[in-house]
Parts: structure tokens; sequence; C-alpha cells
């Protein structure tokens, strides 16, 4: 009797399911992939988004210490998340620290904290942004 070659049932079997187990791997390690990358898309639209605010901020005359503000992000600049920001300033303080209050005309530091935040997913993110700026102090608005 003759032997024939080739592969047996049994083995054709087996080295399916093995390459099924595989391929399944595969997908799984891809749909990580495909998250991590959506997410880090999604942060890196938020930081830009701050970073133009923060910007903002720092050359708002208007925007002064112990006044909060706070807003949200246009959806068609950070590709369609809900987004938003608050911004406090303070009076930065260096050593020694000034025995009157700053007059008109002098230059002091204001720290300047940028906390923002968006929804991914079911999950609230955030991340703070902070800097120091100078500013010379503006003399008073005459009342109206």
């Amino acid at each position: 009797m003759k032997r024939e070659r080739g592969f047996t049932l049994l083995e054709m079997i087996v080295s399916t399911l093995i390459m099924s187990i595989a391929v399944v791997g595969m997908m799984s390690g891809l749909a990580g992939a495909t998250r991590n990358a959506a997410r880090l898309r999604d942060y890196e639209r938020i930081a830009q988004a701050a970073r133009l605010r923060m910007n903002e901020l720092m050359v708002d005359t208007t925007f002064l210490p112990d006044a909060p503000v706070n807003g949200n992000f246009d959806p068609e600049k950070t590709g369609g998340l809900e987004a938003g920001w608050q911004a406090r300033a303070s009076n930065f303080e260096t050593s020694p620290p000034p025995q009157h209050p700053p007059m008109p005309g002098e230059t002091v530091l204001d720290r300047i904290q940028l906390d923002v935040w968006w929804i991914n997913g079911s999950s609230r993110r955030t991340f703070t942004l902070e800097t120091i700026r100078r500013r010379v102090v503006l003399p008073p608005e005459p009342a109206r």
C-alpha cells in the first residue's frame, strides 16, 4: 500500500485553531492601539486650544488678579469634544514682599493658572497650565 503525502484533518484543525488565536490576539492589540491613538489625538487638540487660550490671557490687560474667568472651547477646534477652561490670576510673591499695594506705573508679576477639562467617552479629564506674566499696574479708571 502506498502512503499518500499531505495533511490529516486533525493537523488542519489544529493549525486553524493556532492561526485563529494569533489573529484574535493581533486584533485586540490593534484595538488597544487605536484607542490610545484616539486618546492622544484628543489630548493634543485640547492642549493646543489651551496654549492658545493661555497666550490670549497673557496679553489681556483686563485679566487681573482675583477675577477668575471661564468658558468653553469651540467644538470645531477641539474635534467635536466638549471642553472648557477656567483661569485665575494671582499676585506672584517675591522676596521680600512689597510693603505697599502696587502703585500705578509699577511692574508686578502675576501668576496665571489655566485649568482645562474635556469629556472623553464617559470620563472627565483635566490638566493645568501655569505661567508668570509681567504687568504694568494701570491707574484706576475714573468713575462715570
